[in-house]
């Protein structure tokens, strides 16, 4: 079965609030094994709003609204629905003694408009709407379902896990769910992850394989449908393989887990600590890594020593070493190995990390924008510094080095 769904509001068009019910639908519908092919958003327009359900009519089998159930009068999505199916409006009892006794206990008049939130299209299936007042529908008509939720999700959500999935199994008939697992990499680009899997990319068939990607993290779907989990899993473990294969050097996780989080829990296994000296990064490795619940157990802390004097002071780091003919310059190799020897020492931790370079806008020291050294020294084992050159803006760059950071970081902790 084909899906679309249809947001409702006008507030959604001018950024109001965010379409975060879209979000959870696509994925309470995918559970249930049916397809979602197409999101609208369409503003509290009659003509507007008439116009998505043609559109939509005429490329899904069912149709999945949330908001404009309300009271008001710009709340018209059963209004509208009602009138495209040459429908009339009734009212459903259940629901209208909820309103009528709520303002009673409070002693509040009812106003006329309120009893529009017990309105039921005629034929509907009424869906109680146990944490609100506006009551949903759900109704067939010439091999189309038409599911009507409210906007608010603190409504709109029970009344999907309740009487709205109720509903749509009645309707659907026996339909295999979708399964999915995420596969979460790291120190590869999102391009030339595309590349190594072109061709199975290309030629998916079932499962399904989807690329995502954001700043210093690429991620990829696999998916299948199928009767059970296990059958499921079997499917999906068979491509997992073979792209394990080829990128699995790049392959952290296999679970929607940040690259900081898989760190910490790798740090927690090995009963392992470790601290931070940045510079260039501002101390965004130490924001990633605090933001982790419970990280206080593995991060005994760090220390961001932005100028030469800091990292004189508290780390110790010569003068000569930073400044003067000749010297290597706070940007260097040797620093960010200097930079993660200190901060281990001072920390007496398992890994002492760093990060020193020049994030922009100008170069410094005479070298350039995206110029990062990425330090790691582990006790008992000789520092590593790696160079990277990145490239973007001053905030790109500082969030590309730190995910860096993290990636050799992790690379250390699973050899």
């Amino acid at each position: 079965m084909k899906a679309e769904i249809i947001a409702v509001g006008t507030e959604l068009l001018l950024g109001q609030i965010v379409n975060t019910n879209a979000q959870f639908l696509s994925q309470e519908l995918a559970a249930l094994g049916i397809d979602v092919y197409f999101q609208t958003v369409v503003g509290d327009n009659p003509d507007r709003i008439r116009s998505a359900i043609k559109t939509a009519r005429a490329r899904a089998d069912l149709l999945v609204f949330t908001g404009g159930l309300g009271p008001t009068q710009d709340d018209l999505t059963k209004d509208v629905l009602a009138a495209y199916l040459n429908r009339g409006i009734s009212i459903d009892k259940p629901s209208m003694e909820k309103i009528e006794t709520l303002f009673s206990s409070r002693g509040i008049h009812m106003v006329e408009s309120n009893i529009r939130q017990a309105h039921t299209i005629d034929g509907a299936v009424p869906l109680f709407n146990e944490a609100g007042l506006a009551v949903g529908n759900g109704l067939s008509e010439d091999g189309t379902h038409y599911l009507l939720l409210p906007g608010p999700p603190r409504e709109m959500k029970p009344m999907m896990e309740g009487p709205g999935k109720e509903w749509l199994r009645s309707v659907l008939g026996h339909s295999d769910p979708l399964y999915s697992r995420l596969l979460k990499f790291a120190g590869i680009g999102e391009s030339n992850l595309e590349a190594q899997l072109i061709d199975l990319i290309e030629g998916q068939s079932d499962p399904t394989i989807a690329p995502y990607a954001k700043e210093g993290e690429v991620a990829i779907r696999v998916s299948t449908k199928a009767p059970t989990e296990s059958e499921a899993n079997r499917k999906i473990d068979a491509t997992v393989e073979r792209i394990k294969e080829r990128v699995g050097t790049f392959l952290y996780a296999q679970q929607d887990a940040t690259l900081e989080e898989e760190v910490v829990r790798l740090l927690r296994a090995s009963r392992r600590k470790l601290a931070s000296a940045e510079s260039a990064s501002g101390g965004l490795f130490a924001e990633l890594i605090t933001s982790v619940p419970g990280s206080s157990g593995e991060f005994t802390g760090g220390v961001v020593t932005y100028t030469n004097e800091m990292k004189h002071k508290l780390l110790g780091i010569p003068m000569s070493q930073l400044e003067g003919i000749g010297a290597p310059g706070a940007v260097s190799e040797s620093t960010a190995a200097m930079m993660a020897e200190r901060v281990r020492e001072l920390a007496d931790s398992d890994f002492g990390v760093s990060v020193t370079g020049v994030a922009g806008p100008a170069e410094s020291e005479g070298k350039p924008v995206g110029l990062v050294y990425l330090g790691i020294a582990e006790r008992g084992k000789e520092t590593v510094v790696y160079t990277t050159n990145l490239s973007g803006s001053r905030t790109i760059i500082r969030v590309r080095a730190v995910k860096s950071l993290l990636y050799r970081l992790w690379q250390a902790l699973t050899k």
